[in-house]
């Protein structure tokens, strides 16, 4: 070990003593069981359905209750039980409503709590379950939670704790405090891998939740990159991150969620669409909950804001050749006279041919008032605190790939050629492929936030190539046909072709290639974890790819998929017996879970046992905890041979 390194250990650990005792330490916690770590994917904005599938750890509380309990309790008791858990203030507020002395309620609740704490915390040290406890009443959870084998009577002590607890007024704190400590230990590791943005109405508070959590990590999806770039202020981000949720009727998400005005598209596009229906710009709204008083001047809206994305995108085509894109150059191929745009070579009638802002001359020019608008929303974007906050930590959290525990996670796909070996594709200058790939682009991705220059604007490009280009692995398709889903009946020019990674997904020695590219060996314990595509149970699909060495795990968080994938999304967890892939039903809303007990029904598709229990040794932290042990025996060995004082 480096003579620098060691002293600075021993500055830590200043003699023998305090080096053995925490060599012991580090040893009795690489013998505990690997805590659980909790997959998901594709959230979409869908708050509801997260919240309570986060909550409810994928259904591992329940059975923390059902393993505790046994017959004790029965199925109502249970339920009730499991409700208070996963929403404490609410579902306590409905309890003791009904209630004149809600005293006994307290016991019997509260000894309900310290027993599936109890179990919650087996697999972890005492350390780690005091680092958990709130500070208020930490003494006391902790005192609740040991089993003091001197007290001859330890129902009576717990008693006496209870009633001080009830008598100072703080049960309904303490038992708010036991479902925290419960549900953050039922889950260790938050694995997020990908879109988090999107249609949904609640983006904002799926971020504001994940930003509570202890241990979490993301791995970008396309969304939201997109919306990293319009948080830089892109202008073609921004552009479709208005569309997207024009198209959907939650500009609310702008509004309210993250106090961006878009009052000046509004206006613009009330004045320049007055006399337009905008038929081809209907709105995606989910009935009960959208007003559709507002529908003429929604699709209004969303006319407006396409048309300044398909000129900004169509400036971006021609200012990043390195792109490949210049098939989607599409609104020079109008001709306004025949109302006819030719795709691909070939002529097309258009469905709606009013152009009022395009120039023949200059098609991808902004109006001056085009212009304008797209500028002040942008400088919206740039402005709004929470924004930047949410993305900060966006990328804080994240990156386009993670290595963990031998599983490699990324959301769309590693991009493939034709005859399945990794396809080259420019990033700046250079060629890249593979890991490689990857590498580059979140090298450009974080460059452009971290580096921001208002002089170089065209850094942050790389937002919308990762959202839309055909070599991006976050989209992993041929073209994203808009445009064509806008203004073209032919349904043929819709299509967009997935690239080479789905077809060979089911390829051992492809994906055992994929596994070696990222330095994992294909040796059973290994899996890729991605989303993105959405498995369409409903015709037969399997989240389970390559007997089990693929897990896609996007099973419709959405509900705009859930008729297609006919689940309400999956879940994967993996703990120390192994690994448990979760179909979740679709969930109704968080009122009816707290008024009626209602969970998500769920139930295991795959579930993968090892052949012994893993320990924290088997982990990526257990090999650092390792290494540490190796270090202090160094330095154990340096104060004993004199080579270091002791203090």
């Amino acid at each position: 070990m480096d003579e620098k390194y060691l002293k600075s250990l021993g500055k830590l650990f200043p003699n023998r003593a305090s080096v053995a005792t925490e060599m012991v330490n580090l040893s009795a916690i690489l013998n505990l069981p690997k805590g659980t770590e909790h997959y998901v994917t594709d959230l979409h904005g869908e708050y509801e359905q997260f919240t309570h599938v986060l909550r409810n750890g994928s259904g591992a509380i329940r059975r923390k209750i059902d393993d505790t309990f046994e017959d004790e309790l029965n199925t109502h008791e249970k339920k009730q039980l499991a409700t208070l858990i996963y929403y404490p203030e609410r579902k306590m507020q409905k309890i003791l409503a009904g209630k004149e002395d809600p005293s006994d309620w307290y016991r019997v609740t509260l000894r309900r709590l310290v027993r599936v704490a109890k179990r919650a915390s087996f697999k972890y040290s005492r350390s780690k379950v005091r680092k958990a406890l709130p500070k208020d009443f930490s003494y006391i959870m902790e005192e609740l939670m040991s089993s003091r084998y001197q007290i001859s009577d330890l129902e009576a002590y717990y008693d006496e704790i209870f009633e001080a607890v009830i008598r100072t007024d703080r049960a309904q704190e303490l038992i708010i405090a036991f479902a925290e400590l419960i549900r953050r230990l039922t889950v260790d590791q938050l694995h997020v891998i990908g879109d988090i943005f999107d249609r949904g109405p609640y983006p904002d508070k799926i971020m504001n939740d994940l930003m509570k959590m202890h241990s979490i990590d993301i791995q970008w999806g396309n969304h939201d990159v997109l919306w990293m770039g319009a948080a830089c202020g892109q202008l073609s981000c921004v552009a479709t991150v208005l569309r997207i949720c024009a198209r959907y009727g939650n500009l609310d998400i702008l509004e309210d969620g993250y106090g961006i005005n878009v009052v000046p598209l509004v206006r613009f596009a009330l004045d320049t669409y007055a006399d337009d229906p905008c038929e081809c710009f209907d709105i995606h709204y989910r009935p009960g909950e959208y007003s559709q008083k507002e529908m003429n001047l929604d699709m209004k809206i969303h006319k407006a804001i396409s048309i300044i994305q398909f000129k900004l995108e169509g400036q971006l085509i021609m200012q990043h050749p390195e792109y490949g894109m210049q098939s989607r150059l599409l609104l020079d191929k109008i001709d306004l006279e025949k109302k006819t745009v030719v795709v691909d070579g070939a002529e097309y009638p258009l469905l709606d041919a009013n152009f009022p802002t395009l120039d023949p001359e200059n098609p991808y020019e902004l109006t001056p008032e085009e212009n304008d608008v797209i500028l002040r929303i942008r400088q919206a974007f740039l402005s709004s605190e929470k924004l930047q906050r949410h993305i900060r930590f966006m990328y804080d959290k994240g990156s386009l790939y993670k290595i963990v525990n031998n599983q490699l996670l990324f959301h769309g796909c590693l991009p493939l050629t034709p005859e399945g070996t990794f396809m080259d594709v420019q990033i700046g200058s250079g060629m890249y492929s593979g890991k490689g790939l990857y590498d580059a682009l979140e090298k450009a991705l974080r460059a452009a936030y971290y580096n921001r220059d208002p002089h170089i604007p065209t850094k942050s490009d790389i937002h919308w190539f990762c959202w839309t280009a055909a070599g991006s692995p976050l989209f992993g398709k041929s073209k994203m046909a808009t445009f064509e889903r806008y203004f073209l009946e032919d349904k043929g020019t819709h299509k967009e072709h997935t690239n080479s990674y789905y077809k060979y997904i089911e390829d051992e020695l492809i994906v055992k290639n994929i596994l070696e590219e990222f330095g994992l060996q294909d040796d059973g314990e290994s899996h890729i974890i991605n989303g993105h595509v959405p498995v369409k149970v409903t015709k037969g699909e399997s989240p389970v790819k390559c007997g089990g060495k693929v897990l896609t795990i996007d099973g419709g968080f959405s509900k705009a998929y859930q008729k297609q994938t006919g689940i309400a999304g999956y879940t994967l967890t993996y703990n120390s017996y192994g690994m448990a892939l979760v179909a979740h039903d679709p969930f109704t809303s968080i009122e009816d879970a707290i008024e009626k007990e209602t969970d998500v029904h769920s139930h295991q598709v795959l579930v993968k046992n090892t052949p012994r229990r893993k320990l924290v040794k088997d982990t990526d932290i257990g090999k650092e905890l390792a290494q540490n042990i190796e270090d202090l025996s160094e330095l154990l060995d340096a104060y004993r041979y004199g080579l270091l004082p002791e203090a």
